[in-house]
């Protein structure tokens, strides 16, 4: 059994090209469970050895790419603290935040016959919590829309303006009322602990959202 090191692979690309690959199936399955987009728009797949549910619009696969894309050297670089998928009502006030905590341990020892096999089976946990996570929420308002944050930490701050992935797809300041959101409901989902990774899935809910 080889052990791999953080000096034989650039282990923080390896993480971040599993967890995006995972934060865009559950950004898709998080828009069709709580209803955000018609379900006529997403299509039955596999993933993790599960069903899922993906969007086909090609519009809105591009934007959560994009983003996706623009994340992930910050989850490279464990700058990544918090990703967050807001559903807001119509007026813009949030109603659900799907907050997703990510950390990567300092120093890395792990079998590599042992990665992937075990971070997916964890994963696929999460993708099972987030396709049930409507028998715990209430119901939400009509017209909602999304969007994506990254929670950076400290360190990150100062680089990420001059640092554009995209072309035309910048960073921007969240506004105040996408991040916070007044005394909400905590729900916890799933927590994941690994060799690679530790990930908690959250949602802070409105408690008033008609």
């Amino acid at each position: 059994m080889t052990t791999l090191t953080r000096q034989d692979l650039n282990f923080g690309q390896v993480v971040a090209d599993i967890l995006c690959e995972f934060l865009e199936v559950a950004i898709h399955l998080i828009l069709y469970v709580r209803e955000v987009y018609p379900s006529g728009i997403f299509q039955k797949r596999k993933k993790y050895n599960v069903p899922v549910q993906m969007s086909c619009h090609p519009e809105l696969n591009q934007y959560i790419q994009d983003t996706l894309h623009c994340i992930k050297p910050l989850i490279e670089k464990n700058d990544a603290e918090k990703v967050v998928v807001v559903i807001m009502d119509k007026e813009h006030h949030p109603v659900e935040r799907f907050v997703f905590e990510i950390s990567q341990p300092p120093l890395l020892s792990i079998s590599s016959d042992t990665l992937l096999s075990h971070v997916e089976q964890l994963l696929r946990a999460f993708i099972l919590k987030i396709s049930v996570c409507d028998a715990v929420l209430n119901n939400n308002p009509p017209e909602c829309s999304f969007t994506v944050l990254v929670h950076t930490r400290n360190s990150a701050m100062r680089n990420m303006e001059k640092v554009q992935v995209i072309k035309d797809f910048p960073w921007i300041v969240a506004d105040e009322q996408e991040v916070h959101m007044q005394e909400p409901r905590l729900i916890p989902l799933k927590t994941l602990t690994s060799d690679i990774v530790k990930m908690q899935l959250y949602v802070e809910e409105r408690a008033q959202k008609m």
